[in-house]
């Protein structure tokens, strides 16, 4: 994997956590964080699309929403 190196700073009790997690799962922390980016990357998009989604709805059916407003 060819990447971009970053410095992330955490506090004590991040480090802490994030230590015995990876140690749980039998990962290094690296890979748990990496696991955690990805999958808050990953909820964010599906967030971007539902609210595309619901914007396109709601000016398709702008007339009727207004009308059962009334």
């Amino acid at each position: 994997m060819e990447g971009m190196a970053m410095t992330l700073r955490l506090s004590e009790s991040q480090t802490e956590a994030l230590r015995q997690r990876a140690e749980k799962e039998g990962r290094s922390m690296q890979q748990v964080a990496l696991h955690a980016i990805e999958d808050y990357l990953s909820r964010m998009a599906d967030d971007d699309l539902t609210d595309e989604i619901a914007e396109r709805g709601a000016k398709r059916f702008e007339d009727l929403l207004r009308r059962l407003g009334e």
